[in-house]
């Protein structure tokens, strides 16, 4: 199975870039982690950093073990990164209110199949043969409104309250991370991508599937997203943070579905 992977990182319209991102591989297994911080004053980028540090050093922690990474082991893993965050909370330094949101993905090749877990509103995306075939859920007001069929989904995006969070990393009560159950079974072809709201805010799913079929590398298909979303951004937009994972040759599985 051949795993080819890709990110980008920037500040966008702001001073300071609060998102955060890793990637760590061992064996057959690759896992990846996108982060985006919230708390002012620094406590952003801190949270953000200690959430993706501490996903990175238990997935080695995990795999030294011989635990499995399915989707109740990520779990543990964004529980033990809330712990984290709440710890560092505790020492004061105008860090008490911050807060992350994560979207963790591990695959592992032996047995091709893929598991996830997220919380707040950086996504997961999974598209196969030119379609969205996965597509986590935020946990947000604005999700909560679409899901009640209070707010057409065309609103989304632009909503006024859209950055109103119901779970994110750094709270000690009713946090909501959800996971993927199952084993997803891997598809050659298939493209995954984890990005932030700073992303998906200004790309929307169809010029995310577009793009595959005009790229031959995840490198490329980020870039050209990310250049789009940097001609359709408002002055002083959110950072933004996307990290894919390609199965195979995506490109051509869509180029084939489109004949």
């Amino acid at each position: 199975m051949q795993l080819q992977t890709a990110s980008v990182s920037d500040a966008g319209g702001r001073s300071r870039n609060e998102d955060a991102y890793g990637e760590w591989r061992r064996g057959s297994v690759l896992a990846c982690v996108v982060a985006d911080g919230a708390g002012g004053h620094g406590g952003g980028d801190a949270a953000s950093r200690i959430a993706v540090d501490t996903v990175l050093a238990e997935l080695e922690r995990v795999a030294t073990a011989g635990l499995a990474l399915n989707a109740p082991g990520l779990m543990r893993i964004l529980l033990r990164a809330n712990d984290a965050i709440i710890d560092a909370q505790e020492t004061g330094s105008g860090l008490e209110h911050m807060r992350s949101t994560a979207a963790l993905l591990a695959i592992d090749e032996n047995t091709q199949s893929a598991a996830w877990a997220h919380c707040g509103d950086t996504r997961l995306y999974c598209f196969r043969n030119g379609a969205t075939r996965v597509q986590t859920q935020d946990h947000s007001l604005v999700q909560s409104m679409l899901d009640a069929k209070l707010l057409p989904s065309q609103d989304v995006r632009h909503h006024p309250r859209r950055n109103v969070l119901f779970s994110a990393l750094g709270t000690p009560d009713d946090l909501a991370i959800a996971v993927s159950g199952e084993p997803f079974a891997l598809a050659d072809g298939d493209a995954f991508l984890l990005c932030t709201d700073g992303f998906w805010e200004y790309v929307d799913e169809a010029t995310m599937i577009d793009a595959i079929g005009r790229a031959n590398s995840p490198s490329v298909w980020l870039e050209r997203l990310a250049a789009g979303l940097r001609r359709n951004a408002s002055p002083g937009h959110d950072n933004f943070t996307a990290t894919a994972v390609w199965i195979g040759e995506p490109q051509q599985a869509t180029i084939l579905l489109t004949r």
